[in-house]
């Protein structure tokens, strides 16, 4: 057999999901109007961020970082954006990943001991499973948002382990909805050796003052074991973030083997997110995303197919591959991206389509947005 060729089992797979109609292809054509991108805030789209890095550019003489921040790509820079981004989001200290992945898999991974216990909730992000599923930990799923099956969880395991870690994402990317956090930060003051570990990525930008997140937003900062925080979203650029304590640092960096064995983010990288922290506080980016999602809302009320949502992620549940597949090609001849979120990405029965809001979507596009989907 060639080298170049797929063993057997592996094209069955590809087979079987092809003919499934579930085959993902990677596409660079999209329709113009955007209700799919993660750039929430549109410092992407709107040159807000390459302009300000192109006013420090041309002062960077390197390009590579070089190495891992063990070896030799650390940097008075990146530290320095670590002080800023640990002071921005009220915290002891912050540790900088790659990639949201990254960070929720190299937290994950090395927190959790085998005498230990992960409750996560059933609409985890894909990232913080693999995570769990790479540490020694046990682990277990609670209904989404459900406080009593979580709840009953901890009553019924905490005695048989050492410590109990909560897993949740402030803001669902699949629903659009929010972890009831306050609850769970009760539940945790109740329960001793019980942490909060919250994923802010489409919480940032979105809620609090100056965007600094959810857990801001209803004041618990203090009171969440580790926040990690994604670039990749309304922030326009790329990287994470995680903060948490100056002791949780340290572990990370002698522990996170996402953390050890990466090559450290060019300087350039670390601009775009300085850059786009400025962003955050300097421009009304945050109240003009605001706006449209208060519009969106209101007109998504009156479809009962739509999860009720507050944050730039709305989804409309059609229940079935085909139909949802089917709605977004008709958005898509009317100039509309949206993307048809099928199963297995979502269970069986919520297949739907996911509309996200940006702060450069005009209420045109929106009122246009709604005139297909009333009638579909």
């Amino acid at each position: 057999m060639s080298q170049h060729q797929l063993p057997e089992h592996l094209l069955r797979s590809l087979m079987e999901r092809e003919q499934k109609g579930l085959l993902r292809k990677l596409n660079k054509r999209t329709p113009p109007i955007d209700f799919c991108s993660n750039d929430y805030l549109g410092f992407s789209r709107e040159g807000f961020l390459s302009e300000a890095v192109r006013n420090i550019e041309p002062l960077r003489k390197s390009f590579g970082s070089t190495g891992s921040r063990l070896i030799s790509g650390n940097s008075d820079l990146i530290e320095g954006a670590e002080k800023h981004i640990a002071l921005f989001h009220h915290a002891p200290s912050a540790l900088i990943f790659n990639s949201g992945y990254d960070a929720n898999v190299g937290l994950f991974s090395c927190i959790p001991q085998k005498h230990d216990l992960v409750l996560y909730d059933e609409l985890i992000h894909a990232s913080i499973y693999d995570g769990i599923r790479l540490s020694h930990a046990t682990h277990y799923k609670f209904r989404h948002n459900d406080m009593a099956s979580l709840q009953d969880l901890i009553t019924r395991h905490k005695s048989s382990y050492n410590n109990i870690y909560i897993a949740v994402e402030s803001v669902y990317s699949m629903d659009g909805d929010t972890a009831p956090l306050i609850e769970m930060v009760d539940l945790c003051r109740v329960h001793e050796r019980t942490y909060m570990l919250v994923d802010e990525a489409h919480a940032l930008g979105v809620f609090g003052k100056q965007g600094r997140g959810l857990c801001s937003a209803l004041n618990i900062e203090k009171k969440i074991f580790a926040r990690i925080y994604t670039y990749g979203k309304a922030m326009g650029c790329h990287g994470a973030t995680i903060v948490g304590s100056e002791a949780l640092r340290n572990y990370l960096i002698n522990f996170s083997r996402a953390f050890i064995y990466s090559t450290a983010l060019p300087g350039h990288s670390i601009d775009a997110i300085l850059c786009a922290y400025k962003l955050l506080i300097e421009t009304n980016q945050q109240e003009r995303l605001q706006e449209n999602i208060a519009y969106f809302y209101t007109k998504a009320s009156g479809i009962k197919k739509f999860i009720p949502s507050q944050s730039s992620i709305h989804s409309m549940i059609v229940g079935d591959n085909t139909r949802a597949e089917e709605l977004e090609i008709i958005l898509a001849k009317n100039h509309l991206h949206a993307k048809a979120i099928k199963s297995p990405t979502v269970k069986s029965g919520t297949e739907r389509v996911r509309f996200c809001i940006h702060a450069y979507n005009t209420r045109e596009e929106i009122d246009n947005l709604f005139t297909l989907l009333n009638v579909f």
